[in-house]
């Protein structure tokens, strides 16, 4: 491998305390709600709410995208260089603490603006979210790697991350829908959604610094971190186990936000009953609270790698269940969404465990640490980008069914091949897309040796 040896890195997986633990997971209580409620209910909300056309609905979430792809690595960099020069990554924690501030703003829209300036409110204001996000997702997302744990040990420890995050999932993408208003969501609703969450989103990120400290004072592994910077990042793009991870676990984003993004149409346009996207919503998060464990113990037996590929299947045929619509009844619909949860819960464990092998189990040939900073701020690059790419690949199919946007309050007809657009782009192209994931998945080699090497 170029640049890289894949060397035996000596590692405990000595359990870590518990309590530091809770409050480490506590920080993906505020994630889960940016991760959510923008991928839920931003694209209805340009379109339903704004007055958006579904096309410049959709450019306005991928555009803010683009700049993550330099920004995040950018931020693992500075992660890595305060690594290096303070011995933690805690000041960017206490930047990204910002974040709830551009969650609420993004609700905010002035009440005089719709179309076009609507759209662009929204898009300033996911930028400076995301790249707050990034401040704190990053150095986050690179403790696994910061701490001398082992390979079963940063499964269970992303574990825990998973319960909370999915517990964050699972609260905000039940509670945004009823605080906008339900089926009457209204500007103001919207608005009052973003500040209510907005502060539950800075309690559980403060609790998470703290618990990052805890967990270092307790594990921290007395290694030098690498020195990131442009070396750094090229010897990651380098790495081919990294690249065959990344590459999947974009699919695997793409595919979950589109999903996400398409929960509010498919409720309201082929089952007819916009109330379901609050049942809808907690089929497709719940089953993580209670599956996180299992996957937990089918990593242990079978190893990240082939639990994954099941997840990943498991994905692909609950999507195209959907892809029938209303004939195959609603709770067979109901069933699906709830197999698409439990992939889903694997899906967000698993690769993210498999980073930090990743991370630990590369070198450069002269026997120095990789930053850990600059393969996490890559990989929220990647994270972010699906978060755009999945919304958008849904409104592309609105706007190639002929979907007609409109303001609250306002209930248009729609085209037969709209209706066909919600149905299959909720169904189909999430299956196509995730046997890709799967594909791609194969390709990562690593995992047998991780399990007895680091």
């Amino acid at each position: 491998m170029t640049g890289l040896d894949r060397r035996p890195v000596a590692a405990t997986d000595a359990a870590l305390p518990r309590g530091p633990l809770a409050g480490f997971a506590a920080g993906s209580l505020g994630m889960g709600v940016w991760v959510t409620v923008p991928g839920l209910l931003l694209l209805y909300f340009l379109t339903d709410v704004l007055a958006v056309g579904p096309w410049l609905a959709g450019l306005a979430l991928l555009l803010p995208k683009i700049a993550d792809v330099l920004l995040h690595p950018w931020v693992g960099h500075r992660a890595d260089v305060e690594q290096t020069r303070r011995g933690d990554r805690r000041r960017l924690l206490l930047v990204g603490c910002a974040l709830p501030l551009a969650f609420a703003a993004l609700f905010a829209v002035p009440g005089g603006l719709t179309g076009a300036p609507a759209a662009a409110w929204v898009a300033v204001f996911f930028i400076a979210g995301n790249l707050l996000f990034a401040a704190y997702q990053v150095p986050y997302l690179a403790t696994p790697a910061d701490l001398r744990i082992g390979y079963h040990e940063r499964t269970r420890l992303m574990a825990f991350r998973m319960v909370v995050l999915t517990l964050g999932i699972l609260v905000s993408g039940l509670l945004a829908p009823l605080l906008t208003g339900g089926d009457a969501a209204t500007r103001d609703g919207y608005q009052r959604m973003g500040v209510v969450l907005a502060v539950g989103m800075l309690v559980a990120m403060l609790v998470g610094v703290v618990g990052i400290a805890r967990l270092r004072g307790s594990a921290a592994d007395p290694t030098p971190a690498g020195h990131g910077g442009w070396s750094a990042l090229r010897i990651a793009l380098r790495d081919r186990q990294f690249r065959w991870l990344v590459a999947a676990y974009l699919a695997m984003s793409t595919t979950t936000h589109l999903v996400l993004a398409g929960v509010p149409y498919y409720a309201e346009y082929e089952l007819r009953a916009p109330g379901l996207t609050t049942v809808l919503v907690a089929a497709f998060v719940a089953p993580a609270l209670l599956v996180t464990p299992v996957w937990l113990v089918v990593a242990r037996r079978v190893g990240k790698q082939r639990a994954l590929l099941g997840a990943q299947g498991a994905f692909a045929v609950g999507s195209l269940v959907l892809a029938v619509g209303r004939p195959a009844g609603l709770p067979v619909l109901i069933g699906a969404v709830a197999v698409l949860g439990v992939a889903f819960a694997g899906m967000q464990l698993l690769p993210f465990s498999m980073l930090p092998d990743v991370i630990r189990a590369a070198t450069t040939k002269d026997g120095t640490a990789t930053g850990a900073g600059t393969y996490t701020g890559v990989w929220t690059a990647t994270e972010a980008t699906g978060a755009a790419l999945g919304p958008y690949a849904y409104a592309l199919c609105l706007a190639v069914g002929g979907f007609v946007a409109s303001t609250a309050g306002e209930s248009p007809v729609q085209p037969d091949a709209a209706l066909a657009a919600v149905r299959y782009g909720f169904g189909l192209l999430p299956a196509v897309a995730m046997l890709a994931a799967l594909l791609l998945q194969r390709r990562y080699t690593l995992d047998a040796t991780a399990r007895t090497t680091t």
